[in-house]
């Protein structure tokens, strides 16, 4: 692997390539406080200079047999795993969640890969014999062209492979702009895939701030755009990008629910809001951000939520026994004590305050606590509002129904979940919310690399979902060929459309 340099620029052409746009931007080490790098952020013209290489660089690539972008696959998924703690601590490094974590992302990226290595059986498509009139009708899948996805900080391997692998195997060239926050990531995996083979340019990385973001909007030969990141830049990309023609597929904001109902296993539902509400300072997409507890479990449950949350170790996220790391900026943690003020001026009762947190040699880090609200309610901005950080939320409700229905009328549908023993009501729930991911005991429900993932309601943006058997759809071109032979033809015009022929059947 190549040695990450303090000066983070671009990946274009199978090279990494300073900038000439004057502009650039601090990359801190969250549990420091400190900077640990300066990146690039790219002028139009070197967004413009990506598209081109990628546009050439493409139509070769997308030449190239499945069989041999497949063995590419293969062999990026063997650099993944021989560095997958290098990737690790590199994430660690500029965005905080604790090593262990860090390692679960690659693992989760790495899972798109192997998917993606089977490309040849993913773009198979259907063939029918003599539909009638000699004629035989087939459906191919063929490449976009150039791609490009616009990826979050709080993933910064996981979420590009989402997006890139599946492009490329698909037969696209791709164009990276990642987080300017944790940017290092974005270039491990351009050397990584430069060594298993992909040709120089169907791969690059352009750094960057919205002045990139809007290049790549306005570029007429960026056929599609996936992006993941909040509510407001998903809707503006995807209203921007579709307006231009550009195939867009754009995962916004979410507010999860945890609904623990009466007969839950009340130590599995504690086990599992700790984890998905905390984990990652609750920096993740599908993070628990909401408790509904449903009639006489809210009591008991707030009762064995106060010391947990109290008790979580909060450290650098390189040392072994911590929990939980820092939050990626200095300003996000503003953010974020910001909403918790909001939610104690509401009225809302602040059982846990992880407000003023100093982690011992880490004076200067971005850490904090984790916070705990109960007796919030649903009209409160704490409730509305995507929080992104180690902040629960406890909404007392008095029956199933009114679960339901807290659920439903949140703008957010990303993901849920219900912690229940009864069948029945697991089943009516999974059929009556409406989220796009659900779980049933499973507090963070994410797809496995052969489904897909995304929300409803306004987490989602486009009419497909990331990487499965959606993502194959999204970076491809569905065709229909209808084909005959000349000594099949009849004689004269046909003014009728092609139907099947069918002949009686002899008695």
């Amino acid at each position: 692997m190549t040695d990450i340099s303090n000066h983070l620029a671009h990946y274009i052409n199978g090279k990494r390539v300073a900038s000439t746009s004057g502009r650039a931007q601090d990359v801190f080490n969250p549990a420091t406080g400190a900077v640990s790098a300066r990146v690039a952020l790219a002028s139009v013209d070197e967004v413009n200079q990506a598209v081109e290489v990628a546009k050439i660089a493409g139509a070769a690539w997308a030449e190239t047999a499945p069989l041999r972008r497949a063995r590419v696959m293969f062999k990026f998924k063997e650099l993944i795993e021989k560095h997958q703690d290098e990737l690790a601590a590199t994430i660690t490094r500029e965005h905080g969640k604790v090593f262990s974590d860090a390692k679960g992302e690659v693992t989760r990226g790495l899972e798109i890969v192997e998917f993606a290595c089977g490309i040849p059986q993913l773009l198979k498509t259907q063939f029918t014999d003599n539909i009638g009139g000699g004629i035989d009708n087939w459906n191919l899948r063929q490449p976009l062209g150039v791609t490009a996805g616009i990826t979050p900080f709080n993933f910064p391997f996981m979420v590009p492979m989402w997006m890139a692998p599946l492009a490329i195997a698909c037969g696209n060239s791709f164009i990276l702009k990642p987080s300017e926050r944790d940017p290092s990531c974005s270039l491990m995996i351009a050397d990584m895939l430069q060594q298993a083979g992909l040709p120089d340019g169907v791969f690059n990385v352009v750094q960057g701030d919205k002045v990139a973001v809007d290049a790549l909007l306005q570029h007429p030969d960026v056929r599609a755009i996936s992006f993941v990141g909040s509510t407001p830049i998903a809707e503006y990309i995807y209203s921007e990008g579709s307006r231009r023609g550009k195939r867009v597929q754009a995962l916004g904001g979410a507010k999860n629910h945890l609904v623990v109902m009466p007969d839950a296993n009340l130590e599995q539902a504690v086990d599992a809001l700790i984890g998905a509400a905390y984990g990652s300072a609750g920096e993740r997409c599908m993070a628990i951000s909401v408790a509904v507890a449903v009639g006489d479990v809210a009591d008991r449950l707030v009762e064995a939520l106060v010391p947990r949350v109290q008790a979580l170790v909060i450290k650098n996220g390189m040392e072994a026994d911590a929990e939980m790391g820092p939050v990626v900026t200095s300003a996000h943690k503003a953010k974020i004590e910001g909403y918790i003020a909001a939610g104690v001026a509401e009225g809302a009762q602040l059982l846990v305050d992880g407000r003023g947190l100093t982690v011992p040699g880490f004076e200067n880090g971005f850490f904090l606590g984790g916070s705990l609200f109960d007796h919030v309610t649903p009209e409160m901005v704490i409730h509305k509002e995507e929080i992104f950080g180690p902040v629960l939320c406890i909404v007392r409700v008095p029956d199933f129904e009114a679960a339901v229905k807290v659920i439903n009328e949140h703008e957010f549908g990303n993901g849920v979940s219900l912690f229940t023993s009864d069948g029945g009501t697991a089943r009516e729930f999974s059929r009556r919310i409406q989220v796009g991911m659900v779980g049933i005991n499973v507090p963070i429900p994410v797809p496995m690399a052969w489904h897909s993932f995304g929300g409803w309601k306004r987490s989602l943006f486009g009419d497909q979902h990331a990487y499965g058997e959606e993502g194959v759809r999204f970076y491809t071109h569905y065709k229909s060929i209808m084909q005959r032979w000349p000594d099949s033809i009849a004689k004269g015009a046909q003014f009728t459309m092609p139907v099947a022929i069918t002949t009686p059947a002899k008695s």
